[in-house]
């Protein structure tokens, strides 16, 4: 039983309660961790984890879910989760890629080579997420808000991405080329356009899929006020219109390219706790290649509190618990024991996510979702290999006992 309160009732209206023990556990975590970290380093790294943890909320709150959406197109024929991410990469369009190109010292877009590695690594990112029940994001945000399956999938994602870092410069070693910015050939606005050109297509293509089904297209999810309660209230306990937390994301993102350098990533941290974790049982990673690149090199060496993509990872999952116990809501999703098979799925989801993610150069979030605000190739040919890998997961999902 959860320690709630009631904290407002009304004639119209369920009261609302709040899970006082997750909120109070996640508000000390938020101050315990916020103050190691501006120990450690400096004030830009603690508004990053601010801003990690807004990220979480929205997530949560917004039930944004790049998995569950794809998903609900294949087996439902309904488009909305896939219109918000069309939407949401269009505005953090719009806003990033000129920021990058601004002149400003110091910006990185999130490019990659486009090649075997890329093309097979989002493949089985795809399969992973049916499998594993989430993306990078998703399985963060799913474990801040307390689901023990998504633990499981979590700690193999871990390995799998451990794994991959390995793995990885064998792959860089098959047919490829290197990174294909838009913007080097097509300039900002010609860039910008194509990429609209290419989302109104699939959104096209979305819609005529719900239309053939459904005769009409859902617009709900796009409604800026929420149905259901007040503003404040919807807020802090949600669920937030899909136009909120696509606010939200696309802020979120050109921040952490502003306040850190780089567009929002996800999976590298994993490679960082995994390789440190076997590190602490004797493993000497350094003697891997991967290992020996600079970065990962240097992020290996340092604390995690100076790894951007750690703090903000550590504020994404403490910003979900928080939400979670704002709309008492904690360890929902495991009230129902999972089955055997079901913890297998999240076993083999885990591994394929983690791998996938290494050879893809990320998940959804440092791939698809900055990569397309970088304008940059690699991430459309992502987009596609990761979708038809969905398909493939999707199908597999009844053999381990999973709803579509």
């Amino acid at each position: 039983m959860t320690d709630s309160a009631v904290l407002r009732s009304g004639l119209q209206q369920p009261a609302w309660q709040v899970d006082r023990f997750i909120v109070s556990t996640a508000l000390f975590g938020l101050a315990l961790l916020g103050g190691l970290i501006w120990l450690e380093t400096a004030p830009f790294m603690v508004a990053l984890f601010v801003l990690g943890t807004v990220l979480g909320m929205a997530l949560y709150h917004g039930a944004f879910g790049f998995t569950a959406g794809w998903r609900n197109l294949v087996v439902n024929r309904r488009g909305a989760g896939m219109r918000a991410q069309l939407l949401l990469f269009a505005v953090t369009s719009v806003i990033m890629v000129p920021m990058l190109h601004s002149g400003q010292e110091g910006l990185v877009g999130a490019v990659a080579p486009v090649g075997t590695s890329l093309v097979v690594g989002s493949f089985l990112f795809g399969i992973g997420m049916q499998l594993g029940g989430g993306c990078g994001s998703g399985t963060l945000f799913t474990v801040g808000a307390g689901n023990i399956r998504m633990v499981v999938t979590l700690v193999f994602f871990i390995a799998g991405a451990v794994l991959g870092s390995i793995h990885l410069p064998w792959w860089l070693d098959q047919p490829g080329f290197d990174p294909v910015p838009l913007v080097s050939t097509l300039g900002i606005s010609g860039a910008i356009i194509t990429q609209f050109v290419g989302l109104g297509l699939i959104a096209w293509w979305v819609n005529r899929i719900e239309r053939k089904t459904h005769g009409t297209v859902e617009r709900d999810e796009l409604l800026w006020k929420s149905q259901g309660h007040g503003v404040l209230r919807t807020l802090l306990s949600g669920r937030w219109p899909f136009t909120w937390a696509i606010l939200i994301l696309a802020a979120g993102n050109a921040l952490t390219l502003a306040i850190g350098g780089a567009p929002w990533s996800i999976t590298f941290a994993f490679n960082v706790w995994g390789a440190k974790a076997l590190e602490v049982v004797g493993v000497n990673m350094s003697q891997f290649e991967f290992w020996q690149w600079d970065y990962p090199a240097m992020a290996l060496k340092d604390s995690v509190l100076t790894n951007i993509p750690s703090v903000m990872n550590f504020g994404l999952l403490l910003g979900a618990m928080l939400a979670a116990g704002l709309a008492n809501r904690f360890n929902e999703a495991s009230r129902n024991r999972p089955e055997g098979r079901q913890f297998l799925a999240a076993v083999v989801g885990g591994l394929l996510l983690g791998y996938g993610a290494r050879l893809g150069f990320g998940c959804n979030i440092g791939a698809l979702f900055s990569g397309i605000a970088s304008a940059s190739l690699h991430a459309w040919i992502w987009f596609a290999s990761a979708f038809v890998g969905s398909l493939i997961g999707i199908r597999l999902r009844p053999w381990f006992r999973l709803p579509n």
